[in-house]
């Protein structure tokens, strides 16, 4: 199994796979139909926007952690009504 002290990367790793996935499938498939060489299409715009996804993830997660946690409130619950 994998240490915990790479539950991070591992995530960012896996989700990068899902969302590039998901994704490039749609644009491939808004772009092209789903014509014969649709899987094709998309398995090369899916290796391609998933290094991209995965570069990405790498530099802004801990960016998008930090400005997360500034806010939140720690403490209290707190509730919007």
């Amino acid at each position: 199994m994998i240490p915990v002290k790479y539950g991070q990367l591992t995530f960012i790793f896996f989700i990068s796979i899902c969302m590039s996935c998901v994704v490039s499938g749609v644009s491939v498939l808004n772009t092209t139909g789903f014509t014969d060489v649709f899987m094709g299409l998309w398995m090369t715009a899916w290796l391609k926007s998933w290094v991209i996804a995965f570069t990405s993830l790498l530099v802004f997660a801990p960016l998008v952690r930090r400005f997360v946690d500034k806010l939140l409130v720690q403490g209290k619950d707190t509730t919007i009504d």
